[in-house]
């Protein structure tokens, strides 16, 4: 069942007998998880009808004979049992899930995988339980997602500045969403989140970032590239090379893949070079005439030679720091 669906059932008092909550992003877990937590009961309810297990220490037999239990003073009773990749007995509790009680909420939380279902437990699990698989969002996700977070939270936010949140800290979701609580602490609703809003509230320069580097190398603004680099050599905590090579790996990957599609229709386009809307299509086509097919080419062979010099592989590499590396790289790249 997708996410939406069921943080709604359980707004709307909706609960399953068993909840298997598997997957690599663990926020889609613990915010199921918390949601059950709040609504499967009120507080005075919780001291004796909510018992919370950990994997490593939980024993099968006694989450069984919890869940099989009844509720005092209360219609129903929660228990959950977190980490439960790490429960050596995790098949064990087959004989609950073939037939579980009425009145208990069992949730069971593998986290950081994918669960194998090819096993019978695995199979008992899908027919007889709600199965919710927390999928990694992909890099081109991650700018709506922060856009509807902060839309649910009563805040606008444009593009720009969503693909710049986006670009500087990454997909880790929990991460991401307590940057954006900041700013729902700091901002009235209905307030718009921009660049200077960002740069206050989360530390992210508007003039200085990996999405205006992008733009300036695109437009091979020599003097603002340089000015740009020489920021983040200055700041090597808040701008690790990797993170800048990674970043502009994808930008120019993208470039080089619209040689090939330059001529095909918009839609088709956008959906080669992973855009949601045609917003950013304009400055990838000019970054295209500024840089020849071969030219991208060689942009690419140079970013991966510098991804290795950057892990310390390479003669030349041996003793330079970071700002001297991407100086030099982003002078090879534009010369």
């Amino acid at each position: 069942m997708e996410f939406e669906k069921i943080i709604q059932e359980i707004k709307n008092g909706k609960f399953r007998p068993i909840y298997f909550l598997h997957g690599p992003e663990s926020y889609f877990i613990d915010q199921i998880t918390d949601l059950i937590e709040e609504h499967a009961l009120t507080e005075s309810e919780k001291a004796f009808n909510q018992t919370i297990f950990y994997g490593k220490e939980a024993d099968h037999l006694a989450v069984v004979d919890t869940a099989r239990r009844y509720p005092m003073m209360a219609e129903r009773q929660l228990v959950i049992v977190k980490e439960a990749q790490d429960m050596k007995g995790l098949k064990d509790l087959k004989s609950y899930v073939e037939r579980p009680a009425e009145t208990t909420i069992l949730v069971l939380c593998h986290k950081h995988k994918k669960f194998n279902f090819n096993s019978s437990f695995g199979k008992l699990l899908k027919s007889k339980t709600l199965v919710f698989e927390a999928k990694s969002l992909y890099d081109n996700q991650m700018p709506d997602w922060i856009i509807n977070y902060l839309k649910s939270k009563h805040l606008k936010i444009n593009p720009v500045a969503a693909n710049l949140i986006a670009e500087y800290l990454g997909k880790n979701l929990a991460k991401v969403a307590n940057e954006m609580e900041k700013l729902v602490i700091n901002l009235e609703k209905g307030a718009e989140v921009n660049e200077q809003v960002i740069e206050e509230n989360i530390g992210i320069s508007k003039d200085y970032n990996l999405f205006e580097l992008q733009k300036a190398l695109g437009k091979r603004e020599v003097v603002k590239v340089n000015k740009i680099v020489q920021y983040f050599a200055a700041n090597p905590r808040k701008n690790p090379i990797q993170v800048v090579i990674g970043s502009l790996t994808t930008y120019f990957s993208k470039i080089y893949i619209l040689h090939f599609v330059a001529k095909k229709g918009e839609k088709e386009i956008l959906e080669a070079l992973k855009l949601r809307s045609a917003f950013f299509l304009r400055e990838y086509k000019a970054a295209a005439k500024n840089f020849s097919l071969p030219q991208t080419e060689k942009v690419i062979h140079l970013l991966k030679e510098y991804d290795l010099k950057s892990k310390g592989v390479g003669y030349n590499s041996v003793g330079k720091k970071d700002g001297a590396l991407l100086r030099e790289l982003v002078w090879r790249i534009l010369h």
